[in-house]
């Protein structure tokens, strides 16, 4: 450890400059705090109150039930589960097949809620708030020796601590508990930290968040400690890399690369963190850091709108990459905030909603650092993000998504799930069908399981597997890959296939068919099944818990408070059973997640059929029968390469017909509407 302070540092001379802000970024400021009391009186309030829960000894992670800490508190035990992890070397600890949930712990000693006490003291002056942070940092140092125990167990831990730490340890600088003998205590941890954070980065296939998150925390400890004497070169690796990781985990068409929105905010917010640091140190962040938030944020708009429910394909962990507000988990709109803060991205200010940690970077940044132009894709307008995979198609109150996507980033594709070609539907605001969520990493396995592969999607599933191959809970061995054969955004139509079920040993491949013209409340999904041999075929369609469902002859009516919302009527072109399931503990189908390791009934209904191939399958989603008369009489046959479904709305005929040898293009109808063509 000492040849990394070379030369000696004078400790009190360190601690003066770091209470005076010099040749450093400051973040947390007193000066700032009153302005931010001043304006956000309700805001500072609920920080408080969290504060006072966390002086209590009460915290609450992801969906697990409050936890009592104790005193004093023991940072490797976990009091939910009543175990505790070994203070042995971090290398040797097999988190992955322990008797309580990694992910807890790790939160717990991430020290995320040191900077909420800090900003307490801050707004109050209440020294209750500063001595308990102090005192937390003290235990914690006490308890977890560098490269020991399940703190250390991976760099990215470190990083993610680091960042809480050394922006905590800025917000109490003023305080007098905050001695040379105990700066240099932290210091010297977060040396180690910053060491770990490039020594042990993650490369190769797990180079996704984790990296980021590795070299975000190098930089800000490099940046807030200057007087370290590898400060300079850890700033300038730290930098560089993350300047080549946004252009690779942020898309050109901002969508992220890992396929899981989570993440793509978890590591936009750790750029945007890195960038807000360099800005109040007086520098303009690199062009590629700023641009890569800002196309982020233009994607992440343009997908919700004024009014549309966050998107929640692929995994979510609810990590922060610097936790400054009482809220309990990060959101896509809270993030669209921070980054008009900083960026002044227009529409990401329309969109976003103005949380503390929006505050304190509008303090720090001018609000007019722009990256390079971003696809300007309105958040009211049809659009396809081609690298990202996402076809987002919008009519009156409607919004319908289509995943187009590959299975996740890099060969372990780690947070992705098995959801190639799910459609999503919501309702004036409302998610109708949707994701189920991730549900769990390590804290019930059965769930991970199942929440991650193709039949807890809304999308079809072959012989009861997976499109893709899992090795593992963050691992996939084999890939489904999708091929667009067309998008036509004008007419709302949308042909693409995968080759996931090609692997089988009668090989198909799965096409689907999304046509929704903008205007006409009917959507259509035509699924095909084409290939050798014969096979079960099913399809999903999770619906929200907010919404009932009822049987009908013909399919599911759905309904919120006893008013109904949606006709979903399913027909096969051989014979068909029509399923729904809600909360079911042995298959643990029918359930959404919300927050990680928490899980709520919630009906998932759809159809079955079987044959020899090819298998079609139509759905089609109508609106509510007082509005137009009951949907009846779906049917769909296939002859040929012709594909005919009809049905009737209040008694008047319908048809689409198919020809599936002809993809969709400019000036080309792959469809024939016919009969009244209203409804």
């Amino acid at each position: 450890m000492s040849r990394l302070l070379v030369p000696p540092i004078d400790w009190e001379r360190a601690l003066t400059d770091f209470r005076g802000g010099v040749d450093r970024p400051v973040l947390l400021d007193r000066s700032r705090a009153r302005e931010i009391a001043d304006r956000c009186p309700e805001q500072v309030a609920a920080l408080i109150q969290a504060a006072e829960r966390i002086c209590s000894g009460v915290v609450s992670y992801f969906g697990y039930p409050d936890a009592e800490l104790g005193s004093p508190i023991d940072w490797n035990h976990d009091p939910l589960r009543d175990v505790g992890w070994p203070l042995v070397e971090a290398a040797r600890i097999d988190h992955r097949r322990a008797a309580a949930d990694p992910k807890w712990i790790w939160e717990l000693n991430r020290l995320q809620h040191l900077p909420l006490l800090a900003e307490a003291w801050l707004f109050t002056g209440d020294d209750r708030y500063a001595e308990t942070a102090l005192a937390h940092l003290d235990s914690w140092l006490d308890q977890n020796p560098v490269d020991r125990g399940i703190a250390w167990r991976g760099a990215f831990e470190a990083g993610i601590r680091a960042i809480s730490v050394a922006v905590a340890l800025q917000g109490l600088r003023d305080h007098e508990g905050l001695t040379p003998a105990r700066f240099e205590r932290v210091v010297r941890m977060l040396v180690a930290s910053a060491e770990r954070c490039w020594w042990h980065r993650s490369r190769f296939s797990s180079a996704n968040n984790h990296l980021v998150g590795e070299l975000a925390g190098l930089a800000t400890v490099a940046m807030l400690f200057p007087e370290l004497a590898p400060a300079s070169r850890w700033e300038r690796q730290a930098i560089s890399g993350l300047v080549a990781e946004a252009s690779r985990q942020i898309f050109p068409d901002g969508s992220g690369a890992e396929q899981a929105v989570g993440y793509q905010v978890f590591t936009a917010d750790l750029l945007l963190l890195v960038s807000g640091l360099l800005a109040s140190r007086g520098e303009d962040p690199p062009a590629a850091l700023l641009a890569a938030v800002d196309r982020s944020a233009e994607y992440l708009t343009a997908v919700v709108g004024d009014a549309d429910p966050a998107p929640r394909y692929g995994d979510d962990d609810e990590g922060f990459a610097l936790r400054l507000g009482p809220e309990p988990r990060p959101t896509v709109r809270d993030h669209l905030g921070v980054v008009a803060a900083l960026t002044g991205n227009p529409r990401a200010r329309r969109a976003g909603t103005d949380t503390l940690t929006a505050r304190w970077v509008g303090t720090i940044a001018s609000g007019s650092m722009r990256g390079a132009p971003a696809p300007a894709v309105s958040g009211e307008s049809s659009f396809v993000a081609p690298h990202g995979g996402l076809v987002v198609l919008r009519s009156a109150g409607r919004r319908i998504t289509v995943d187009v996507a590959p299975l996740g980033y890099l060969a372990i594709a780690a947070h992705g799930h098995a959801d190639a070609l799910s459609v999503t539907l919501s309702l004036d605001g409302r998610e109708v069908i949707g994701h189920p969520g991730a549900a769990s990493y390590y804290g019930h396995p059965e769930w991970r399981a199942v929440h991650r592969s193709t039949r807890a999607h809304p999308t079809v599933t072959v012989d009861g597997v997976s499109q893709s191959v899992s090795g593992g809970p963050f691992l996939w061995t084999r890939h489904a890959r999708v091929r667009i054969r067309s998008v036509d955004l004008e007419r709302g139509v949308v042909d693409a296939e995968h080759d996931g079920y090609r692997r089988l040993s009668a090989p198909v491949t799965h096409r689907r068919w999304l046509i929704a013209p903008p205007g006409d409340p009917a959507i259509l999904v035509v699924d095909q099944i084409s290939g050798a041999g014969g096979h079960e075929i099913r399809t999903a369609w999770p619906v929200h818990p907010e919404f009932d469902v009822a049987a009908t002859p013909e399919g599911h009516l759905v309904t919120r408070d006893g008013a109904r919302v949606l006709q979903i009527l399913t027909a096969a072109a051989g014979g068909l059973d029509l399923e729904q399931v809600k909360g079911d503990e042995a298959s643990h189908l029918g359930w959404w997640s919300d927050r990680l390791e928490s899980r709520v009934p919630a009906w998932v209904v759809g159809g079955t059929t079987s044959g020899s191939t090819p298998l079609v399958m139509a759905t089609v989603f109508g609106p509510p029968v007082g509005e137009v008369g009951a949907v009846t009489d779906l049917d769909v046959v296939q002859g040929g390469d012709l594909i005919t479904v009809a049905w009737r709305v209040g008694g008047r005929p319908r048809e689409r017909v198919i020809d599936r040898a002809v993809p969709v293009a400019p000036g080309r109808r792959p469809w024939l509407r016919r009969g009244t063509g209203a409804w």
